[in-house]
């Protein structure tokens, strides 16, 4: 019986010894080998402009965040095209983010969005900050997901955007006829027009040689982007027409969004909120400098009533190309909604 019993465990030894030898080890995968989902984040902003200072701090967080599963590419000075172009690359499944308004959400099926960049609709920006939490905020966001982009961030300020011109703006009647550069959307075409000025739509990279060629008369957009795109060398009149508070926020397309892991998705989302606050930060500091460096370098600041220009740019609201879009009582919906 104890002859049996060994020669039992002699041949599980030998049997155990054949298995081990012939099994071949699987290393675990090395987290350098695995590649990263690539984010592209493309902005018509020049270098040294607060939202390409806030890109690089975004890119930072993303990159250290995910432990290298995500990297982010970015692409400043409207290299990958003009934002409308970015938009269509995202609906096409690219993974590319890019910043826009409601103004370009309203063109893109989402009507009610747009009349967050009407003029003079917001008095400060706290009402700002409240609108975007609220739950008509919520709904158009639901909606701009049904037409294929994701909101990824809302609370970054771009600033009050005013005019530089090639003549000197200090009434509404100096506007009148004035050829000036907006972004290709509805809304701020009709913005500029109930001012009676003419809005010529053109890509951001285009307006200098505009402005030298006289083209066009003019452009409006927020210090920062008028001072680091240079038009101020050959436009020499800054009118602080504050017409609009400009918070932009950041998209994706959701089909590029929804073929990132539940983590990632995470990811972009609080870093791009966090990255949101950090811009904001650096936009205060930066506003006084701006005109500072402006009036150094032969630039006549002209300070207005605002007054005449809101009482004007009251119209707007009553546009039939607008009232036979939007929702009925949509002003005092998003004015409610700010309190």
């Amino acid at each position: 019986m104890k002859k049996t019993i060994s020669i039992l465990l002699v041949s599980l030894m030998i049997l155990t010894l054949l298995i081990g030898c012939g099994r071949k080890e699987v290393a675990a995968p090395n987290p350098a080998e695995v590649k990263p989902v690539v984010i592209q984040i493309a902005y018509e902003n020049n270098p040294g402009e607060p939202i390409d200072v806030t890109a690089i701090e975004w890119k930072r967080l993303i990159e250290e965040r995910s432990n290298g599963s995500m990297k982010v590419e970015l692409f400043p000075s409207s290299q990958l095209g003009s934002k409308n172009d970015l938009i269509d690359q995202m609906l096409a499944g690219d993974s590319v983010i890019t910043l826009a308004d409601g103004a370009f959400y309203a063109d893109r099926g989402v009507p009610d969005f747009g009349i967050v960049f009407g003029p003079y609709i917001f008095d400060n920006w706290d009402q700002c900050w409240k609108l975007t939490e609220s739950d008509w905020w919520q709904e158009q966001s639901d909606k701009l997901e049904e037409k294929g982009l994701k909101l990824l961030a809302s609370n970054w300020m771009y600033g009050d955007r005013h005019l530089l011109t090639t003549k000197p703006v200090k009434t509404v009647a100096d506007v009148k006829g004035m050829k000036i550069r907006v972004p290709n959307n509805t809304i701020q075409v009709k913005g500029f027009e109930v001012l009676g000025a003419t809005p010529t739509p053109m890509a951001l990279g285009e307006v200098y040689t505009s402005l030298q060629q006289g083209t066009i008369d003019g452009l409006e957009n927020p210090l920062p982007v008028l001072y680091n795109g240079k038009f101020h060398e050959v436009a020499k009149y800054l009118t602080l027409t504050a017409h609009v508070k400009n918070f932009t926020t950041w998209i994706g397309g959701v089909t590029f969004f929804e073929s990132l892991t539940a983590e990632q998705q995470q990811i972009l989302m609080e870093t791009g909120t966090e990255a949101g606050i950090f811009n904001n930060n650096l936009q205060d500091k930066i506003k006084e400098d701006t005109l500072a460096k402006f009036k150094a370098e032969g630039v006549e600041v002209i300070e207005i009533d605002l007054s005449e220009f809101q009482e004007v740019s009251k119209a707007f609201y009553s546009l039939p190309e607008f009232t036979a879009i939007w929702s009925p009582g949509l002003y005092d919906t998003v004015r409610a909604n700010m309190k």
